[in-house]
């Protein structure tokens, strides 16, 4: 009976994973399993197929298609058969993943109406509104051991410190009116249809439409870093049939409600209907993304009420964080293939040693003593020692004054800051500042550039004090002008129409800071500011949009207020101009454009003003031959690009638009399309003012940093919503593309015919950088993923341009598929969010955009120039320090199981323990502890010189530091020592074993110390601290372990004599063999060092 058992391998949980459960249970005693090289077999039929076969080829009408092997089908058979050699599996798995699909079955989402103040109306429920931010629950932590208490421990209590800050966001305190007044509420008890009251300064809890506000003018700012990792301030409209109220209290006393859309993810739109039934007749309001306060954003100016319409896990904020990815270290799974190695070798040398046993008696019992003898072989303290380094290697980058505010927020993978090929960036705010500068000013026949700005100036100030004395004269001073010159004239009349242009389109407002000592009266307060230049400040959704308005004001036209229905202007006499603002159209990524209508309040005339991107406005505008031109000149000079328009309308051509408008916005169905098709009735022959130009200036030091990085051996892809040749200038000047270099530029592809004949020109291309749009990106990833891939990566550079950010998360996502090469994604803004969490390795720069991007990477840097020393200096030494760490901890393991091995063939194969007890829990521990975890500040090199020489980088890349090649090098010194010192303490005891014990356990403890001794190449003081430290914990215990050593054996010369030959048997050899192979076979870095 005994040989028909099935012997099944004894694994590690660490080891364990699906596949080989599935494997090793799938037969019961004598049966049969499965092979697992079929499986291969099977799968290797799908690497096989072409790549084009894909989904959409398949439903593709393409001719080449049709040509494609069809797929073989298998015939399946039934009965009972089928039931027995299978079925029974199939059905049963049929099942499972049924009841898993009916349990994780997620809840549809509608439109709700929402009653105000009665949270009792709404028909179906709805989910608290509490904040989960943990990843775990308490049953994840109920499985492990001894082995991963380390990492276990680091992960509960980074737990429980997202459980308290969950904790604190869901008690905050928030005031909630109620028919009987004011009462307050926990954050997590807010319900759908709430009436909610936020403070300044306070976080909004939970998506809202905004009702009410204390602020005169009926609106406030928002600050939504937090949300979109935007800093610039949003203004918020409150809705206007409760904002006329005239008492807080008159909410209840209403019969009104909200129909909301259902929850999204967009956090740019927002579709929705107010309705107040118990007027004549009922007031329907429409609400879009100005009317709302979504959650995790802080009111910035007054006091907001609104009505909660979304709650926890339905907020805008909380359906845009995606769940938590647990990365892992390329060395960590490098590692874990060893450790299977290693397990397989366990599993061998015990049915070895069984089989030369002669399988004597119940041999399967002494099978498993074998490995339980033999466990030393798998590094049970390798995963302890790693996650000890990670933490040490994360407090010496944080430390390092070179790199002042990096902060390493996953100490999980440091080793892969030096294993990176791919380095994608964005473009603004990260290898440029986000500092916008006005440089240039185009009418068509004139350009004005920064040496000439006076010339605007002085243009100004002559047609503003002409337009003031016609306004104060009766007479109009024609005759007064007739000396001028005529070209002079007009030049100076659309000099000064297109300045009012970009004075008045825009979605600036000027902020006034209270003075200090202020009186703290509204009226006097506002008296007080008077638009003092000093104490005003701009708060726009773009910087871009600041940076006009400051250029308008240097040049003598200064927005000095703004509110919901006005704008007044200064004019350089001091003059103030007011307008009525009557219609806002703001930015969208879409439309790429943004417009506003105004009334001068002198004039009555009404003009809609409108500017955006060339590609948008060149079908807006009247012909013209220069616009097209011009916009390409400033893009290669790396600037910005708007271009500006105007059209004058009529009082009855407004109120048409006025009327169709409202009507559209009022629509539940196809709102957005409606409110674009009314727009464009406007947006034709439009009068073209001028072109600007905005530089973003670059970050300091980008160039050699970028430089650096390429010596490295890293390349460098650069991922921007920008357009195409202020990408491909930005390019240039960074030297990200050497200006010697060729530049392919992708042409616009929009089918796969095209896309095949570019991609053949391309091929023909070599050594050239490649500039490509997001559009044709798109196209060729759907029909020749593969082949474009394959073509870019051998680039040294390559430019997305008008990428969105799905298609850079896309982009990097497909490098780690086709190429599996490590890469590493950086950026400053909330949207480089999805590009960071898709890259192995994230890296996020604190910037004028917020602080999205650096907290949601896992290295957080304050300038680009730090990547050069992140990369190059800590993630070189990261990488080759835990590489001889996790190498000499399975070292330390093999050698005792050498010795084990030994021992035990030489007293006929008995599974007895050699050392017991204390010993084997010292060995691991106290004795040998200290100093090979003192391998965490080993160095080969110093930082200076890794950073003048980052060619070093690019060994690392092979992985030579950590390889089977090296793995073996290690088993064999393992194997040598571990023969040596048991064989000689054999040959060496004397009568009793106990002296066996004493010699090879002395010797074992002396070698290991000698070992790391050996492989440290730079020595630091407490490494010589750790050598002795382990060195006096050993000599010291010996006075203690009486039972495992003799005392007057172990004082005696015959003693220190023989584990001293046996010491310098083990280690010599490997010292000459060092010595021999650094001259003939010297590493790189060792010319570099004296």
């Amino acid at each position: 009976m005994a040989d028909r058992i099935p012997l099944y391998p004894v694994r590690s949980a660490a080891a364990a994973n699906r596949k080989r459960a599935a494997y090793y249970s799938a037969a019961g005693p004598g049966a049969e399993r499965p092979s697992r090289y079929q499986m291969e077999d099977e799968s290797a039929h799908l690497d096989e197929m072409p790549l084009m076969m894909s989904e959409e080829g398949f439903e593709n009408d393409e001719s080449d298609y049709h040509s494609l092997p069809r797929a073989r089908i298998t015939q399946r058979t039934h009965g009972l058969e089928w039931f027995v050699c299978g079925g029974w599996k199939f059905l049963c798995t049929s099942c499972c993943d049924w009841l898993i699909n009916v349990c994780q079955r997620k809840r549809e989402l509608r439109a709700r109406t929402v009653w105000l103040g009665h949270p009792e109306k709404c028909e179906e429920k709805h989910p608290r509104n509490s904040i989960k931010n943990q990843k775990y629950n308490v049953f994840t932590f109920i499985p492990g051991g001894f082995v991963l208490a380390v990492t276990i421990t680091r992960e509960a209590i980074d737990e429980f410190r997202r459980f308290q800050r969950d904790k604190e966001v869901n008690s905050q305190l928030y005031s909630k009116l109620t028919v009987r007044g004011k009462v307050q509420v926990k954050s997590s008890d807010i319900q759908v249809g709430d009436l909610i009251i936020v403070e300044k300064n306070q976080r909004v809890p939970s998506d809202m439409v905004f009702l009410r506000t204390s602020e005169k003018a009926g609106s406030c700012f928002i600050r939504t870093d937090q949300l979109d990792g935007e800093t610039d301030w949003k203004l918020k409209v409150a809705v206007s049939c409760t904002q006329r109220l005239p008492a807080l209290g008159d909410l209840f006393s209403i019969n009104a409600y909200v129909h909301a859309q259902k929850p999204l993810l967009d956090i740019h739109s927002f579709e929705g209907t107010f309705t107040r039934e118990d007027s004549d007749p009922p007031i329907h309001e429409s609400l879009s993304i100005e009317n709302t306060l979504w959650a995790s954003t802080i009111v910035a100016s007054g006091t907001v009420i609104g009505v909660v319409i979304y709650t926890g896990k339905e907020t805008r904020s909380v359906m845009n964080t995606s769940n938590p990815k647990n990365k892992v270290g390329l060395l960590d799974l490098e590692l874990n293939q060893l450790t299977k190695a290693l397990f397989l070798a366990l599993v061998a040398l015990s049915v070895v040693m069984v089989t030369l046993q002669g399988f004597v008696g119940p041999w399967y019992r002494s099978l498993f003593r074998f490995l339980l003898l033999f466990s030393y072989i798998i590094p049970i303290s390798l995963r302890v020692n790693l996650d000890m380094g990670k933490a040490a290697y994360g407090w010496l980058i944080m430390a390092d004054g070179s790199i002042p505010g990096t902060v390493v927020r996953t100490s999980t993978i440091p080793e892969e800051l030096g294993r990176l090929v791919y380095l994608l960036t964005d473009k603004t705010g990260t290898l440029t500042q986000n500092e916008m500068v006005f440089k240039r000013l185009h009418l068509g026949t004139v350009s004005y550039g920064a040496d000439t700005m006076d010339e605007i100036q002085r243009h100004v100030r002559e047609c503003c004090s002409q337009l003031h004395s016609q306004d104060t004269s009766s007479t109009p001073p024609r005759k007064a002008q007739s000396s001028a010159p005529k070209v002079r004239k007009s030049v100076s009349s659309r000099v000064h129409e297109a300045v009012k242009a970009i004075a008045l389109c825009h979605n600036v407002t000027p902020v006034y800071e209270p003075r200090a000592g202020g009186t703290g009266d509204a009226e006097h307060a506002e008296v007080d500011q008077d638009f003092s230049d000093e104490n005003r400040t701009y708060q726009a959704a773009s910087p871009d949009e600041v940076a006009l308005v400051q250029w308008t004001e240097s040049v003598g036209l200064t927005l000095v207020n703004r509110d919901l229905t006005s704008m007044q202007l200064r004019t350089p006499s001091g003059q103030i101009l007011t307008y009525s603002v009557l219609q806002t159209f703001p930015f969208t990524s879409e439309g790429k454009r943004m417009g506003v209508i105004v009334r001068d309040e002198s004039t009555a005339e009404i003009t809609f003003y409108m500017k955006g991107a060339d590609v948008a406005m060149s079908a807006i505008v009247q012909y013209n031959d220069w616009l097209e031109e011009e916009c390409g000149n400033m893009a290669r000079e790396g600037l910005r690009t708007l271009v500006v328009a105007k059209r004058t309308l009529t009082e009855e051509q407004y109120q048409d638009f006025e009327s169709r408008h409202a009507q559209a916005r009022l629509s539940v169905h196809d709102r957005a399309l409606k409110v674009a098709a009314v727009l464009e009735s406007l947006e034709r022959d439009m009068q073209l003012l001028c072109v600007t130009g905005v530089e973003d200036r670059l970050q300091e030091h980008v160039r050699p940093t970028l430089e650096t990085l390429r010596n490295a051996g890293i390349k460098i892809w650069m991922l921007t919503g920008d357009k195409l040749e202020t990408a491909t200038c930005i390019a240039k000047s960074s030297h990200l593309v050497s200006r010697t270099q060729d530049i392919h530029v992708f042409r616009p592809v929009t089918s796969r015919g095209e896309a095949h004949l570019e991609l053949n020109a391309f091929r023909r291309k070599h050594d050239c950088a490649l500039v490509i749009s997001g559009d044709s990106l798109e196209v060729c990833l759907r029909y020749y993923e593969h082949e474009l891939v394959e073509l870019a990566c051998q680039c040294p550079a390559v430019v997305c341009c008008r990428c969105s950010p799905t298609q850079k998360a896309r982009i990097v996502q497909l490098l780690r598929q086709h190429t599996h090469r490590r890469t590493c994604a950086i950026g400053d803004g909330g949207n480089d969010v999805s590009m960071i969490q898709a890259a192995d390795c994230g890296i996020g720069i604190e910037g004028k955009e917020g602080k999205a991007a650096s907290l949601a990477a896992d290295f957080s840097i304050r300038r680009f120039e730090h990547v050069g020393r992140l990369l190059v200096v800590h993630g070189r030494s990261s990488y080759k320090r835990s590489a001889a760490l996790g190498q000499f901890v399975m070292h330390r393991g093999l050698v005792i199981s050498t010795m084990q091995a030994v021992f035990s063939s030489v007293f006929y194969f008995a599974s007895v323990p050699l050392y017991q007890g204390f010993l084997m829990v010292g060995y691991a521990t106290v004795y040998t502890m200290f100093p090979v975890f003192s391998l965490v500040l080993d160095q080969d090199v110093k930082p200076e010189m890794a950073m003048l020489y980052p060619e070093l980088y690019k060994d690392l890349t092979k992985g030579r530091s950590l390889s089977f090649k090296t793995f073996l090098i290690w088993v064999l010194i393992s194997v040598y020592q571990g023969g040596i010192l048991m064989y000689g303490a054999l040959v060496l005891f004397e009568s009793e074993f106990v002296h066996v014990v004493a010699i090879s356990f002395t010797a074992l403890v002396l070698t290991e110390l000698l070992m790391v001794a050996l492989t440290v190449r730079t020595w630091h003081w407490l490494m010589v601290v750790a050598e002795f430290l382990s060195l006096g914990c050993y000599v010291a215990s010996l006075a203690f372990l009486n039972e495992y050593f003799d005392v007057a054996f172990i004082t005696t010369m015959t003693f220190l004599w023989k584990v001293s030959a046996i010491t310098v048997v083990s280690c010599l050899p490997l010292y000459v063999l060092k010595h021999l192979k650094r001259k003939l076979s010297p590493p790189s870095y060792s010319k570099l060092t004296p």
